[in-house]
């Protein structure tokens, strides 16, 4: 086992894997990375120079060019492409279904998941995704999948952009979730599965505390 470990967090959309793993980082002092940021920031990309999902030779130069930088900043993680800060932009539901059109094709899977291996060769993160223990870090020293009912995750997802500058009605986003939910798990390359090693846990009924307490007594017990 390394002696800083790689942690994998999977999910669908609204299972509260993000705020799971931005925590258990901090607790950590460990590098949080966002892999779905990643992939709307292709998106994003993508859509700015119009290049659509099967244009595969376009795609390929596009992956090849692409600079996706995560940064630990006083607000948070932000997400760059190209230098520029896509924080804000990436966040729309719109982004959500093109970043799961985008992330299901073999040039964009091929170059994200080898940067995202090159981020954590050493250790020392808390990655988070659909993939990162099934495909991206199947030997993660921990794997826990996280999930919800839909509804519930529906609500947080709603509560999320009603907050913020893209508001959308509950049955839009309960929608979507749905949507997101299909096209995930039925893609071909890299589906949203759970890794066979991985911890499940539903967060439907517990505080964002006690699915945090539950990770790290998982950790410290495994860690002897």
């Amino acid at each position: 086992m390394r002696k800083r470990l790689v942690i994998a967090i999977d999910g669908p959309s609204g299972s509260g894997k993000s705020t799971i793993a931005r925590l258990l980082a901090q607790e950590l002092d460990y590098l949080y990375i966002d892999t779905g940021a990643m992939y709307r920031a292709v998106a994003w990309k993508a859509r700015k120079e119009g290049v659509e999902p099967e244009d595969g030779e376009a795609l390929d130069t596009l992956c090849l060019e692409v600079d996706i930088r995560l940064e630990r900043t006083a607000q948070g993680l932000r997400t760059f492409c190209d230098g520029e800060d896509v924080s804000d932009q990436i966040r729309t539901p719109q982004m959500s279904m093109d970043a799961s059109a985008f992330s299901a094709k073999p040039p964009v899977r091929k170059a994200m998941t080898r940067l995202q291996r090159e981020m954590g060769k050493d250790g020392g993160i808390v990655m988070e995704g659909r993939d990162i223990g099934s495909v991206v870090f199947p030997d993660a020293d921990f794997k826990f999948f996280l999930t919800a009912s839909d509804q519930m995750r529906a609500a947080r997802r709603y509560a999320e952009l009603a907050a913020g500058a893209n508001p959308v009605s509950f049955r839009e986003t309960l929608e979507d979730i749905r949507k997101r939910d299909e096209d995930d798990s039925a893609r071909a390359l890299a589906p949203l599965i759970k890794a066979e090693d991985a911890i499940e846990v539903d967060t439907s009924g517990m505080t964002v505390d006690e699915v945090l307490r539950f990770c790290m007594e998982a950790i410290s017990r495994g860690r002897g």
